[in-house]
């Protein structure tokens, strides 16, 4: 399977003009051993680094691309973070001119990061299915403590091998299936935003990741199985997904409450007591099934009524994060998304907003379907503590200026909390 990218420049009905920073695709059988036939059809030239973890560089021994150099990273205790990139670019050489990420997640945001700082040509070789950022403009980072996004450069091209990525550990494709899975909650988000505030909705983006996503969800048995043409959907739907945020220009296409969450536990501020150490698409997987039952208990409540927007706090903020990181917190609500919604809004828009929660798939069938696969599904899963729930319900939306339904819970007045304001 070959994804031209070139087909989603242009004009768009949105709008806007997209522009597309990769200009192909391969999702196929082998076809790290036709390295070289692509990068000549793609016109790129230069000085080449390929960059590896310990992990990846045994994985693919047999189907290396021919580089210049070659970087292999210590696979224990690499992170997306500010010393990750810091022992890239001190192993660097100089005459770089094209930087090959042969890996997973980690591997892709920190290479992709280091070439946008230098100015490289970036390609892209996935060796499992793990997450959806391979294809992306931006580089998910733990910066100083805190989860960022932040701007890094697309590949040109994509030359991910299925051979190597249906042989990769499960654990790894269970993780990109649940990264996958939380388009629902973010195409919601945006959906819900664009009727409550008018904020830019592309329904040629939108509908491509829907699809994409489904043909997922379709795709869960046979990745079990270890299906060769399940693996290809999977790897597709991951990819699409970062062509997305390309056309996008950001992540709204893919991100929304399920991956704050997700974000939150990350970072684990001392506050909370939360901390674990699953993979970024196993967070992702079970702040899905947590946003969507929260997000579907509105829709059984019929005596919900609702008050303004209020920001979140400074004091809020600290009280969660600490001093320390408290300050990036506070800069990244400092324009809140959300100024302006107001509780007429969110009447006028309740059965709108109800319509799009009610499309997304049933948190009860989807954890079925979780079982089915082996992903996980509870925070007990990935080592979080159950009763730290309301916590990240509550605090998640400040990790990201974006309107989700989730920021917005704090608009709800329940009757029981109308009662008892009468009481008092």
């Amino acid at each position: 399977m070959i994804i031209d990218s070139t087909q989603y420049n242009g004009k768009c009905a949105c709008g806007r003009e997209h522009k597309m920073e990769t200009i192909l695709s391969v999702v196929e059988c082998g076809c790290l051993h036709e390295f070289e036939r692509y990068l000549s059809t793609a016109e790129i030239h230069g000085v080449r680094t390929a960059v590896y973890d310990e992990n990846t560089y045994r994985a693919t021994a047999d189907r290396h691309p021919r580089a210049d150099h070659e970087i292999v990273l210590p696979s224990e205790d690499l992170h997306a973070n500010e010393h990750g990139v810091d022992l890239l670019l001190e192993k660097l050489p100089t005459d770089t001119q094209v930087l090959i990420a042969v890996g997973s997640g980690t591997v892709h945001d920190i290479v992709r990061y280091c070439a946008y700082q230098k100015g490289m040509t970036f390609i892209s070789c996935p060796t499992a299915a793990s997450v959806d950022g391979f294809c992306s403009s931006v580089a998910a980072m733990t910066w100083h403590g805190c989860k960022k996004t932040l701007t890094a450069v697309a590949p040109k091209i994509v030359i991910a091998d299925i051979d190597i990525i249906k042989n990769a550990p499960i654990r790894l494709a269970r993780s990109g299936f649940g990264d996958m899975i939380g388009k629902y909650v973010a195409l919601t988000d945006w959906k819900i935003s664009s009727h409550l505030t008018g904020e830019f909705y592309c329904k040629r983006i939108a509908d491509m990741t829907a699809d994409a996503t489904a043909q997922v969800l379709e795709s869960a048995s046979g990745i079990v199985a270890g299906d060769e043409a399940a693996y290809t959907k999977l790897m597709y739907g991951l990819l699409l997904s970062g062509l997305a945020m390309q056309m996008m220009g950001n992540s709204r296409p893919a991100s929304g409450a399920e991956h704050h969450i997700s974000h939150l536990i990350e970072m684990h501020p001392e506050s909370l007591g939360v901390h674990s150490d699953a993979l970024h698409g196993e967070k992702v997987g079970v702040g899905t099934l947590l946003a969507i039952r929260e997000y579907q208990a509105i829709c059984h409540d019929t005596s919900i009524t609702f008050r303004d927007y209020a920001r979140y706090s400074k004091e809020q903020i600290v009280s969660v994060f600490g001093e320390t990181m408290a300050e990036e917190i506070i800069a990244e609500n400092a324009k809140d998304a959300a100024d302006g919604v107001s509780a007429e809004k969110l009447m006028e828009c309740l059965d709108v907003i109800r319509h799009e929660i009610l499309s997304m798939p049933d948190a009860d069938t989807l954890e079925g379907v979780y079982k089915t696969l082996g992903v996980k599904s509870s925070l007990s899963d990935i080592d979080v503590a159950p009763e730290t729930l309301p916590a990240l319900l509550d605090c998640s939306p400040m990790v990201r200026n974006r309107l989700t339904w989730m920021r917005l819970r704090k608009c709800i007045v329940r009757k029981e909390e109308e009662s008892h304001a009468v009481q008092r």
